[in-house]
């Protein structure tokens, strides 16, 4: 093994002569018996985009983001919409160039060689797998208390994670013990949620003395999901179509009728915390935009994924930006910031707090039943797909790439899927995931925009593709750089000192990664002067940056714990069975 290996890349040509070939993908001319259905327009892939996007950052996390941020966190949604933006120029030139299935893993092997493009497929994996286990436990959240409002109850240790159960209980046993009666808990300040996981806790039916807690929704929803991918793409785009008109529908009648109800002098102060204040909503925020990436994953799927899936990734961030700023100024409008952060703020807003409608408030609690339904399903249609790319690649074993002869989908790596997000979801609690997911997200969208910067980009241009515009970055980027670290350090309610209180662990480990990403900016600013790079993947790549170092100092410690896993399953599979390292 030499360094120089590890980064071994695959030409374009190479990859696009590969999947016309490969028994597994979609041949030249939809002969191959073992090929993916091409059914995909460019509607219902923006469908499968706003279905991935609109779910449970819209319905939920915009609420405690709100509530720290104040109605400022609408500028926060910018924000992040523009560094999402600035990836999805990169994701729709490789998207366009590169037309199979395996997103961000298939850029990677193509411009920066085979083993970031393992990281990337692994940091995918975890994106989607870790992602779908939080959406379906917020799916059953909302289940659940939609079926309280008919009347049918839920035993709370068949809608509880094993986790929160455990910590409810000794919460609640530690204030009983120093003296609380049970019925004074709640008025002696007991979280709500820890009673509901004592209650669990104590009324769960046991085996061997083990309680028998899960979220038995949670998992249900996954399995009938990972069916619906099984059976065929078509069926899911037919499902999914249907229910994102029902969603923007309802997010319009929130937006138009909402509007109504707005008292202006809600809107003041617009950034209560201040910048700091925006900026500790931004795991929510770019939550809510994971998924608009998984577009890409259904390449082989589409009719004309040159032309479709660039214009299809550009609507859909569009559409869902758009809805995301207009319901954050409309929920901050209705409803002081400071009562928002609750699971449901959406039905918050309209109920006896907020604007005393019910009647929406019902409808609202069905919609996000429905749109986490969709996201569920995107997700769970996307990640097989990495699967299958990285084992036609060799990096995983054949069995994944495995292509169903009836529905002509990727079975084994489906089921395999749906059995990674079913389990864990019963006993996973939701705050525990939501910020890995969005650093793996991030790390992700940093590659894919380093890969086109990579791409020299006065190339000879092939008719029909898309390209990222190009502006020179030389100067551009170093003096925008410049503005805005200096806009960092004054906007930084802890001030300039923090950086230099060395000596104290508990303050400097937190700002490790921040540190790490003022010395990654000076080495872009360099590469950029000699280079003369893109404006526009430069943008990517720092702005995300910047949003990975807000996720905080254990977020970044679990997600180098999940890289080394993956880099001990790279050195002793996948780099001796890759495919074209047998080529060498």
């Amino acid at each position: 093994m030499n360094v120089k290996s590890l980064f071994r890349t695959k030409s374009i040509d190479t990859i696009l002569t590969e999947a016309a070939l490969d028994p597994n993908a979609h041949g030249t001319h939809g002969s191959s018996e073992g090929s993916l259905k091409r059914t995909l327009g460019v509607w219902d892939l923006t469908a499968l985009g706003i279905a991935a996007v609109i779910g449970a950052g819209i319905f939920s996390t915009i609420g405690n983001a709100a509530a720290s941020g104040g109605p400022g966190v609408s500028l926060l949604f910018i924000f992040t919409a523009i560094a999402c933006a600035f990836s999805a120029f990169c994701y729709a030139e490789f998207a366009s160039s590169i037309p199979v299935a395996g997103s961000a893993y298939t850029y990677a092997y193509a411009s920066l060689g085979e083993i970031i493009a393992w990281i990337i497929g692994w940091d995918l994996l975890m994106e989607y797998a870790i992602g779908n286990i939080a959406v379906a436990i917020s799916w059953s959240d909302y289940f659940t208390s939609l079926l309280d409002g008919y009347g049918i109850h839920v035993p709370t240790w068949m809608s509880m994670d094993l986790l929160t159960a455990s910590r409810g209980y000794d919460a609640v046993k530690t204030a009983m013990d120093s003296g609380i009666a049970f019925t004074d808990l709640v008025a002696k300040g007991v979280a709500q949620g820890s009673i509901d996981g004592y209650n669990a806790w104590t009324t769960a039916p046991q085996l061997f003395g083990f309680h028998l807690i899960g979220d038995i929704p949670a998992m249900i929803i996954t399995v009938v999901v990972t069916a619906i991918v099984y059976i065929g793409i078509q069926e899911s785009k037919r499902i999914n179509n249907a229910m994102v008109i029902l969603k923007i529908l309802v997010l319009m009648l929130v937006i138009g009728l909402g509007a109504f109800y707005v008292k202006p002098e809600n809107w003041s102060p617009f950034a209560p915390n201040g910048v700091s204040g925006i900026l500790k909503g931004v795991s929510a925020v770019f939550f809510a935009y994971i998924g608009f990436d998984a577009i890409s994953t259904t390449a082989e799927e589409c009719k004309n994924p040159q032309r479709d899936l660039p214009r299809a990734m550009i609507y859909s961030l569009v559409i869902c930006t758009v809805l995301y700023i207009a319901v954050a100024l409309v929920l901050t409008g209705i409803v002081r910031f400071d009562k928002l952060a609750v699971g449901d703020p959406l039905a918050y807003a309209f109920g006896p707090e907020g604007a005393s409608v019910n009647w929406v408030a019902g409808v609202i609690a069905i919609s996000a039943v429905v749109a986490l339904f969709t996201v569920l399903l995107v997700f769970q249609l996307g990640q097989p797909r990495i699967w299958m790319a990285m084992s036609r690649d060799g990096l995983l074993p054949p069995v994944f790439s495995a292509i169903h002869p009836k529905y002509k989908t990727p079975w084994f790596s489906t089921i395999v899927a749906g059995f990674f997000v079913a389990i864990p979801c019963i006993f996973m609690n939701l705050t525990e995931v939501t910020d890995l997911t969005s650093i793996g997200t991030l790390s992700a969208f940093v590659l894919v925009c380093l890969g086109v910067l990579r791409l020299d980009p006065h190339r000879p241009k092939v008719p029909g593709r898309f390209y990222t515009p190009y502006i020179n970055g030389k100067i551009l980027f170093p003096v925008l750089c410049v503005l805005f670290t200096i806009g960092c350090i004054i906007w930084n309610n802890e001030g300039v000192t923090v950086f230099f209180q060395l000596g104290e662990w508990e303050v400097f480990k937190h700002k490790i990664p921040m540190f790490g990403f003022l010395i990654f900016i000076v080495g872009m600013c360099v590469w950029t002067y000699r280079k003369s790079l893109s404006l526009i993947p430069l943008m990517g790549v720092t702005s995300c940056a910047y949003l990975m170092t807000e996720l905080g100092w254990t977020n970044w410690v679990r997600f180098i714990l999940w890289l080394i896993v993956g880099l001990v399953i790279y050195f002793f599979y996948s780099y001796q069975n890759s495919k074209l390292a047998k080529k060498v």
